[in-house]
């Protein structure tokens, strides 16, 4: 059982196999996430600092449509999700991230939760079946597939260069810091 930090992230077993290490870290920083937005309000989730226009509410939305991204429509090869598949990405590039500001917080965690939930039981069945060289079916222009490796790794990084981003807009918030 993962030890838990002291605000109340699993900390990565330093002495596990490679699917559990990648687990770990991937759930550490899911967690970072949810505890860089946990206990405000929505008028604070909207706030963007310096120039940027990246929200922790736009953070959320945009994660949730990482996890939904990789693992539901690349791993399965399956269509996108609503909203995701409405969205017009060509008018609108950050649509995720702007249209996060007319959302409770509620929805926007909720839904996240989800999509990770999914994501886990994407990752589960895919387990099951075969290890992490595996290829996604979805495939880039080129004719390639990454390997659900290189997804997990993705996802790790993906997560953590937003963290970062959480780290400052929560600071700006009300002084929350931490790692």
């Amino acid at each position: 059982m993962a030890n838990i930090d002291d605000v109340g992230r699993p900390e990565p077993d330093p002495a596990v196999n490679e699917v559990e290490t990648l687990r770990g870290f991937l759930n550490f920083q899911r967690a970072t996430l949810k505890w860089k937005c946990a206990g405000l309000e929505r008028s604070q989730m909207n706030v963007a600092v310096a120039k940027s226009t990246i929200t922790l509410g736009g953070l959320l939305k945009h994660m949730t449509f990482v996890e939904n991204e990789w693992f539901w429509r690349w791993v399965g090869d399956n269509d996108r999700l609503e909203p995701w598949l409405s969205a017009d990405f060509a008018v609108e590039p950050d649509w995720e991230f702007t249209s996060a500001d007319d959302e409770p917080v509620e929805t926007l965690t909720s839904n996240w939760l989800a999509s990770c939930e999914l994501s886990e039981s994407v990752l589960d069945a895919c387990l099951k079946v075969g290890g992490l060289d595996q290829l996604a079916k979805r495939k880039w222009p080129s004719g390639e597939s990454p390997s659900l490796r290189w997804i997990l790794v993705h996802m790790i990084e993906e997560y953590a260069r937003h963290n970062g981003h959480a780290d400052f807009i929560r600071e700006s918030i009300d002084g929350e810091t931490g790692e």
